[in-house]
């Protein structure tokens, strides 16, 4: 039995989520390598010229160039990985590899939730508070600001880390297409509750208490829209809906990733590949939503991609 745990542990993490790859694998490599390269052209236009454009200069926009990088990162911690998994006879890779892969995953989306209770929060201040707006979001707040959205949730990730290595595996078949917190139905646990109770307390503080603290604010500004005037009411609605929309979309895709991994709900292996794969879209749509609603991006873009050169104002 002693043998039997040591060659199981010994052996390579398998990822059995993919469905009919030894068909459509040149399909599945051609679609996801052009959504790839749409992610990446897509985030760093809008990138580049919040960079370059001095009148982007401001909290809001460095928060959404923050959001559209942090993007570009999540889409660097899976993509590449997958699309050499489709290419490959074995789709497995190491314990190690597949930690931190998870690791990444989820820094980077509380890292969203983080980022978007940040716009909210500048937001809220521009509208509700004007006059004070300066004094509050000054160069030094934005930049903590950012540096919390990042560090917080990777702070609170580094046990598991440790939690991964602790244990044995008893199993090397993971049921997805990359690492994600179903990797801890591998491991041979006693009791899954103190591992469970860690989820919860991470859940609660990157997606819980953050979204409370979104819909709260935006709550704020929809009464102080509502009492001001109409120009008020379409500024808070030209600034704040794109935010919107993408919290929308990003909750949806948490909601399914913890009901389905972490409550281990048994889906239809089709379904689960399906609603992965628009896990992983998320980060094409971010540039898509800011690069059409926002008003002063997409003047840029026009001026950029077609030659517009009415006067870019806002």
């Amino acid at each position: 039995m002693d043998a039997m745990a040591g060659e199981l542990n010994a052996t390579r993490i398998t990822f059995g989520g993919h469905v009919e790859l030894h068909r459509f694998r040149f399909l599945y490599f051609a679609v996801m390598l052009v959504v790839y390269v749409l992610i990446i052209c897509s985030n760093s236009t809008i990138l580049s010229l919040i960079w370059l454009h001095k009148s982007l200069h401001e909290p809001m926009y460095v928060f959404i160039a923050a959001l559209l990088f942090n993007s570009l990162l999540f889409s660097a911690a899976v993509y590449p990985k997958l699309l050499v998994d489709f290419l490959s006879e074995e789709q497995t890779t190491s314990l190690t590899l597949c930690s931190l892969q998870s690791f990444t995953y989820y820094t980077l989306c509380g890292a969203e939730f983080l980022l978007l209770s940040a716009m909210a929060y500048d937001r809220y201040v521009s509208i509700c508070r004007p006059l004070q707006y300066e004094a509050t979001m000054r160069r030094n707040t934005v930049v903590a600001l950012l540096a919390l959205a990042w560090l917080l949730p990777a702070c609170q990730l580094v046990p598991s880390l440790f939690i991964s290595s602790s244990y044995k595996l008893c199993r090397s078949t993971l049921s997805g297409i990359f690492c994600n917190n179903a990797i801890s139905q591998l491991f041979c646990m006693d009791s899954r509750a103190s591992y469970v109770t860690y989820g919860v307390f991470i859940v609660l503080n990157t997606i819980v208490l953050p979204m409370a603290f979104i819909l709260f604010t935006y709550a704020k500004i929809l009464v102080v829209s509502l009492r001001g005037s109409g120009r008020m009411r379409r500024k808070a609605a030209r600034t704040c809906s794109p935010h919107l929309l993408v919290l929308t979309s990003f909750s949806c895709l948490c909601s399914y990733d913890v009901v389905v991994a972490r409550l281990q709900v048994d889906l239809d292996r089709t379904v689960r590949f399906v609603m992965t794969l628009q896990v992983l879209y998320h980060p094409l749509f971010n540039p898509i939503i800011y690069g059409w609603k926002v008003e002063k991006i997409h003047r840029l873009l026009r001026t950029v991609l077609y030659g517009d050169k009415r006067k870019v104002n806002v």
